[in-house]
């Protein structure tokens, strides 16, 4: 809603924002002091003093990481929301096998290295990455007889021999899949994603992710910033009493007796419970350390993935992890989230595999959301409600999920170029060097 409501504003249009909350970013905030995500969760009494200030933490209620390459960078860099914000590079990407955790290689030189893959493999699976990364879909030459609208992933893997094993770190740890359906769906989609995790991973080297300082929380105050230096309005702690409706048509909203008109409205499903139709949940566990995670090389940051095969699931299991290196901890401690979507009746035996990872935990914070998606596409309400953060550790999904919305409000895709276009008129381009 943050990025939507800097991208309007930027687009000319006259913005009011409410958040009934007194923080900024809703579901997705990241909690300061520590003191706050105690109450938050209902523990009793306070944070030990072994944890520190209460206000040097900043925690993520639900993790993400971003793709260097990835859209939410690029709406960073266009909107310039990159001014306000500092980002630093997640140290490492690691893929669960066998109960073990290995390095996702990030180079030549550790793809061949790797433990992951015999030495016939890694010469198999370089070749497939070279095919992935002169792949254009716009030139016919580049495709070696694929057709990549029409033949499976499952077709390219066999094309390339290669084995169960790196099928599964292919597809999970790269292409970032939480399931398996992809094997039969049109390789294009599954090419493009393993594109973005290398062209990401080529900027940095460590990891193809990146991870704001001082916490997600930021982002969406970043972008509040941009539609501010527009013209729009924030408002936090604003209770939103009603939306009111006339002829099927949002007109306005009430909050504290007073009512905002509007032609169109924007908001998360937990302000209308009846357009909305709950479609899973994730169970996401905070966990305090004070040690990093076991076999990352002491990483001070770093992402896990344990794929849905190696541990008998539909979905995969994520780690993120950072630490006080981001301005999120106290000093000398460490927060790892682990996050998956819901399979059974006992989401926290489901996450176990990755809290075993983690051991000692000093503290966990247990939370279990629903998942939902609008019923009511907006186009006679102009009503436009955003999906629930799903299980993902990354925001190209939530960024799927903008541009769809823009689509709908605006009647026309969203273009980057665009964004870039209007800024100058208002900028002038000199003062952007």
């Amino acid at each position: 809603e943050c990025i939507l409501s800097g991208i309007m504003s930027v687009n000319g249009k006259k913005v009011l924002h409410m958040d009934r909350n007194s923080y900024y970013g809703g579901e997705s905030a990241s909690i300061t002091p520590l003191e706050d995500l105690y109450k938050r969760f209902n523990l009793p009494g306070t944070p030990p003093e072994s944890m520190g200030r209460g206000r040097d933490w900043n925690v993520d209620l639900i993790p993400k990481f971003l793709m260097a390459n990835g859209q939410l960078v690029k709406m960073l860099l266009y909107t310039e929301v990159t001014r306000y914000l500092d980002f630093k590079v997640i140290e490492g990407s690691f893929v669960y096998k066998g109960g073990k955790i290995y390095k996702v290689p990030s180079t030549e030189a550790e793809a061949l290295a790797s433990s992951l893959m015999g030495l016939f493999e890694k010469r198999r699976f370089r070749k497939f990455l070279v095919y992935v990364a002169n792949f254009d879909e716009n030139d016919p030459r580049t495709f070696e007889g694929v057709d990549p609208k029409k033949t499976t992933m499952r077709d390219v893997y066999k094309k390339f021999d290669l084995g169960q094993d790196v099928i599964d770190f292919t597809g999970h740890a790269l292409a970032l899949y939480r399931t398996d359906d992809y094997l039969d769906q049109p390789c294009q989609e599954t090419i493009n994603r393993i594109k973005l995790y290398s062209e990401s991973l080529a900027r940095y080297g460590k990891s193809p992710y990146l991870y704001p300082l001082y916490g997600l929380g930021e982002l969406p105050q970043g972008f509040a910033r941009l539609s501010a230096i527009y013209g729009g309005t924030y408002m936090l702690n604003k209770p939103i009493e009603e939306i009111v409706i006339e002829n099927g048509k949002v007109v306005g909203v009430k909050s504290e007796g007073e009512v905002a008109r509007c032609k169109q409205l924007i908001c998360d499903p937990s302000y209308v419970s009846d357009r909305v139709t709950k479609v899973g949940q994730v169970i996401r566990v905070i966990c305090i350390l004070s040690h990093p995670i076991k076999n990352t090389n002491d990483a001070n940051s770093c992402q896990i993935i344990i794929p849905q095969n190696q541990v008998n699931r539909k979905s995969d299991i994520y780690v993120c992890m950072i630490s006080s290196a981001h301005n999120v901890a106290a000093q000398g401690k460490y927060i790892a989230i682990a996050s998956t979507t819901v399979e059974t009746a006992d989401p926290e035996k489901e996450i176990k595999p990755a809290l075993d990872l983690l051991e000692p935990i000093e503290q966990k914070f247990v939370s279990i959301s629903d998942l939902f998606a609008p019923t009511d596409l907006g186009t006679d309400s102009q009503i436009f409600i955003s999906r629930t953060y799903d299980a993902t550790t990354h925001f190209e999904t939530t960024c799927d999920d903008i541009k769809d919305i823009y689509k709908r409000m605006m009647g026309s895709e969203f273009d980057f170029e665009e964004m870039k276009r209007k800024k100058n008129d208002i900028y002038g381009e000199e003062e952007q060097q």
